[in-house]
């Protein structure tokens, strides 16, 4: 299963039924779950676990050195769970920090071209469009969806269901199940996405009741918080008022207005 032209360091060790294409590049203490497809040119180095039935497109690079330039060559790694599809030549670093491992969860899609930075976290479920950076340390909580070309600073949080419209550029938390438009904006709620994840129609009025006393009443946060926990009744609405209650020092992207979908509904 291992292409006479690939590299697999003795170091590393391959579970069953692994592939490893033509000119692919397996280095160090790399372990590797059953059933994964190692792509052409593939290069996968360092202290990376990855977990079963992974998919890797030709040209990915998984767990190289971190672009941090505190870094002094610490023993770090990465963790990658299972059902994973990573396209071409997307790129994810391994950590700074040996008790910060990057972890990527499972059932994830990472499209090609796209970054995930050392010490960050991608939870499970969630799609990362073509040329989408993530910056170090980002969070990004399950089932968010980051569209094409969409930049997110480091230590930005991004929240379960989150959505960033294509080319949106975020330096702040983000919010659950909300839309991330231009810098730093959000315009509503993420309806379709709530549809998909089975959110019921109350629930998702409850969330848009909950998102309007967060981000459209001109209070202040302690305010606005303690507002829309009166009116979070479902726990899926309650992960919004306290990932708004646990703001970061990076604070939190402010709505801007307009009409969209959570409006209409």
């Amino acid at each position: 299963m291992i292409h006479p032209t690939a590299i697999v360091s003795p170091k590393a060790e391959l579970g069953a039924n692994v592939r490893v294409g033509p000119y692919a590049v397996i280095d160090g203490e790399v372990i590797i779950g059953d059933n994964c497809d190692i792509g052409p040119y593939v290069y996968i180095t360092g202290r990376t676990k990855i977990g079963k039935n992974n998919r890797f497109h030709a040209g990915a690079v998984i767990g190289d050195l971190p672009q941090d330039l505190r870094f002094s060559g610490e023993a770090t790694g990465m963790l990658l769970g299972d059902n994973n599809v990573i396209r071409e030549h997307v790129t994810i670093h391994r950590s700074s920090k040996p008790s910060e491992p990057t972890t990527i969860g499972s059932n994830n899609l990472l499209m090609a071209n796209c970054h995930v930075g050392h010490n960050s976290v991608v939870k499970n479920g969630a799609i990362i469009a073509n040329g989408a950076l993530l910056g170090g340390h980002v969070l990004i909580e399950d089932q968010a969806r980051i569209s094409g070309n969409c930049l997110v600073h480091q230590f930005v949080r991004v929240g379960t269901l989150a959505m960033m419209q294509g080319g949106a550029a975020i330096s702040k938390d983000l919010p659950p199940y909300a839309i991330a438009r231009g810098d730093n904006g959000i315009c509503g709620i993420n309806v379709i996405g709530m549809r998909r994840a089975g959110f019921t129609s109350d629930e998702r009025m409850e969330i848009k009741r909950v998102y309007r006393a967060l981000f459209r009443q001109k209070l202040k946060l302690r305010e606005a918080v303690e507002a829309a926990r009166a009116l979070a009744a479902s726990e899926r609405a309650r992960v919004l008022v306290e990932f708004a209650a646990t703001a970061t020092e990076r604070g939190m992207c402010s709505d801007v207005g307009g009409r969209t979908e959570g409006d209409e509904e």
